[in-house]
């Protein structure tokens, strides 16, 4: 059974330093799609190769705490970036508590959870009104700490991440992180397991040639199959992404959730189709692809990455938070904090059960002729986007340059 982990390695904490200092009923439709295009733009121009996971919902929820308590241009520059700006005033509170409760509802067949936790300076007077709605929308745990005991602080949250990300994000933090300045500590989980509608099985999967955008190959894990999915081909309208690029939508046990596959042609980078991604062009997919019987090889893949948000998020127009003008006052009675530190780190692991005893010998013909059905072949880099099918919010979002790599002098390689 093909089971996707997306352990959720998300995780968004941001440090407030004073400045004197170096089921819902009605499920909404989410409107960050364009926040989280912008920011998968950003950390792409920032790695050529490099592999990208994030979470554009952790990064809103977090951003939604941080919005309780901002007030003036502080508040506008998060409503405008997030694309809360056309909503009244302090809906998207609701809307965001909305779409995490639709999400996490108890379901058979798939986990998500969340978990925010608000970490506060002993001896500071936070406005008990702000507390009251971290607690109203994010439900939020809050805990008075001394941050000046850096390496327990340090210690504490690190096992409060591990304890809601199933142990998959761990030493996040150390004892540097903190220091007798901190004055807040927002931070945001989210953990996600599924396993496919239609899954691969084990003893199909092969080593196999993965051919990376800088001309390399590495040796990976395929999954293979032939089953019914959503299915479409698409032109960019150009010749400067290749022309036509397949995307391969598969959906989730319960077919709630689902994961978009976006892949270019063989000869053609992924680099050349990324700009054409828009918001709306997610939607297109989406509306568009039919289902069909299509034969996909898959690799195994692995992802995690640690991201510094700030020079993300003030690229993106949020950046008075991080300056001496920050406006947090809502938070306290004064207008003495700022924004210190913003990181997320993401986990996504897309595996078998018993996936070490589930290479065979032998190896898959790499043939596009005499097909019966559209052929998906995952054997060069492609974009990925979970989301949930009914609301089109975004848990996740990325890119594979390099999947898991198989040693050429481990044994089960040789026996092939």
């Amino acid at each position: 059974m093909l089971i996707l982990d997306v352990f959720s390695p998300l995780l968004l904490v941001l440090f407030l330093l004073p400045r004197y200092s170096c089921r819902a009923a009605d499920i909404p439709e989410d409107t960050t799609a364009e926040f989280s295009v912008r920011l998968y733009h950003r950390l792409q121009a920032a790695g050529d190769q490099d592999n990208i996971v994030f979470s554009p919902l952790s990064v809103a929820l977090a951003l939604g705490m941080v919005e309780l308590g901002a007030r003036g241009a502080s508040l506008e520059e998060i409503r405008q970036a997030v694309g809360f700006s056309h909503l009244l005033p302090g809906v998207e509170f609701s809307l965001l508590q909305n779409l995490t409760a639709a999400l996490s509802e108890d379901n058979a067949h798939y986990v998500i959870r969340f978990a925010n936790s608000l970490l506060l300076q002993e001896g500071i007077t936070f406005n008990p009104e702000f507390l009251h709605l971290m607690k109203k929308y994010f439900q939020a745990d809050v805990e008075t700490v001394d941050f000046s005991e850096s390496a327990a602080v340090a210690d504490q949250i690190n096992t409060w991440v591990e304890n809601h990300t199933e142990s998959k994000i761990h030493d996040l933090f150390s004892a540097d992180d903190f220091s007798s300045a901190t004055r807040l500590t927002l931070v945001n989980a989210i953990y996600f397991r599924g396993s496919w509608k239609n899954q691969f099985r084990p003893e199909n999967t092969r080593t196999f040639s993965f051919s990376r955008d800088d001309g390399s190959e590495v040796q990976t894990l395929m999954m293979y199959q032939q089953g019914d999915f959503y299915y479409g081909e698409f032109s960019d309208g150009s010749q400067e992404a290749g022309g036509v690029y397949q995307v391969l939508e598969m959906p989730y046990e319960g077919e709630d959730m689902s994961m978009l596959i976006v892949l270019p042609r063989q000869e053609v980078p992924l680099a050349s189709l990324e700009p054409i991604f828009k918001a709306a062009l997610l939607e297109e997919w989406a509306n568009n692809v039919k289902r069909q019987k299509v034969e996909v090889y898959m690799p195994r893949f692995k992802v995690e990455q640690k991201i510094d948000l700030k020079s993300t998020l003030k690229d993106l127009g949020i950046k008075n938070i991080f300056t001496n003008d920050a406006d947090l006052s809502a938070m306290t009675d004064g207008k003495d904090l700022y924004i210190g530190k913003a990181v997320q780190k993401a986990y996504l692991e897309v595996t078998e059960e018993g996936a070490e005893g589930a290479v065979g010998s032998g190896m898959i013909a790499l043939t596009r002729t005499l097909v019966l059905y559209p052929q998906v072949m995952a054997d060069h880099p492609f974009f990925f986007v979970i989301r949930n099918r009914r609301t089109g919010t975004i848990l996740f979002m990325g890119r594979v340059m390099t999947p898991e790599v198989v040693d050429p002098n481990d044994q089960d390689f040789d026996s092939m």
